[in-house]
């Protein structure tokens, strides 16, 4: 059976408003810190103060800096008693405040004075001072990023509750390259992935595929057209519930909604950049209310030149930063090449004819 598209495309904000209707965040899950980066965070746990006591920041003498007013090379200062010596790191002893270096004092059999003045807190590091008492270890609704693994594995805090859907991608055969890129960019985004691929391009191949048992998302790639070898769409509506085929999308316009269960599924173009389009358009959203994730940080720039589109569907603008400003790389069809360089992503929405030069535009940047 060949696929149709309807005479009518359903405008994005409706599809979206379908596909999201009844999803809600998942639970948390406690991961080890290696598995947790990228995903979001949830229940951040409150860390310790660190250091827990003062410590040595540097190797040399621990002293006590009242003791070594007017100490100079000229004029050295005779200590009561032999200087402890710290190695970075190590607890400060009692009554000491502040680290000397080596060559600071000299040692003459039990004799030791001092060549140079200190000052409280130099060569140390006090209590609390690299992580205040009562930190999070992350922020809620953010990814975990490399500056929160370092704050947690230093508080030896070995596991972080995030929040990491599972993602199940069905590959019909002939879209294996954007499979993988979609499958990479989910991985990047904090997803649990798993992907398989049909046996064969038949709606009865790819319906043996759509298994949301273990999945809180299904994204079918390839096989959502109307050409005679695609089926994804038939094989859904065989499977489960189809909400809409065909989205006034560019690209992207083939793509399709429906629903195995209460699982969401979004059929994907399989040509890379309508399969790209269709993931920042439908999946993305999907996933941010997955995983209970705050909005995304936009960057406001003018744009370098106008942007024209077509009134009645989104559009899709790529965008470079070129002299604090965008500069359209391609709206509606993308090159190849366009996609790879561009560092942000502007929907342009269906009532908008476009933007004017200079005009600020809000753009979401490829890589957070």
């Amino acid at each position: 059976m060949t696929q149709r598209l309807p005479p009518s495309l359903t405008p994005l904000d409706t599809a979206l408003a379908a596909l999201l209707r009844d999803v809600e965040p998942i639970a948390s899950v406690a991961l080890p810190l290696t598995e947790a980066v990228g995903c979001i965070a949830a229940d951040a746990p409150l860390l310790a103060a660190y250091p827990p006591h003062d410590i040595a920041g540097t190797d040399g003498w621990a002293l006590r800096a009242n003791d070594l007013v007017g100490a100079s090379a000229y004029s050295p200062s005779p200590l009561a008693t032999a200087p402890a010596w710290v190695e970075a790191g190590d607890a400060m002893p009692a009554g000491c405040d502040c680290v000397l270096d080596a060559d600071a004092v000299e040692m003459s059999g039990p004799l030791a004075q001092a060549l140079a003045e200190g000052v409280p807190g130099q060569g140390v590091r006090r209590a609390g001072s690299d992580i205040a008492v009562r930190t999070p270890a992350g922020a809620d609704g953010y990814p975990v990023g490399p500056a929160a693994l370092m704050l947690a594995g230093v508080a030896a805090v070995d596991r972080l509750k995030v929040r990491r859907p599972r993602l199940r991608i069905v590959n019909v055969p002939g879209a294996t390259a954007t499979a993988h890129m979609i499958a990479e960019i989910a991985r990047a985004a904090g997803l649990d992935v798993k992907a398989f691929e049909a046996a064969a391009r038949d709606d009865a191949s790819i319906a043996d595929m759509l298994d949301a048992s273990s999945c809180d998302l299904l994204l079918i790639v390839g096989g959502s057209g109307v050409g005679r070898r695609d089926a994804a769409v038939t094989a859904l509506a065989r499977r489960g519930d189809m909400i809409a085929h065909g989205i006034a999308l560019q690209p992207g316009r083939t793509a399709a909604i429906g629903r195995l269960g209460k699982v969401p599924v979004v059929g994907l173009p399989g040509s890379p950049d309508h399969a790209l389009a269709v993931w920042f358009a439908l999946a993305l959203p999907l996933v941010d209310r997955l995983s209970a994730r705050r909005p995304r940080r936009q960057v406001t720039l003018p744009l370098a030149r106008k942007i024209a589109s077509s009134v009645g569907i989104a559009e899709i603008a790529l965008l470079a930063g070129e002299h604090h400003a965008w500069m359209p790389l391609a709206v509606g069809e993308w090159p190849f090449q366009a996609i790879a360089g561009a560092d942000a992503w502007l929907i342009i929405p269906a009532s908008h004819e476009g933007f004017a030069a200079g005009a600020p535009v809000d753009a979401y940047l490829m890589r957070e």
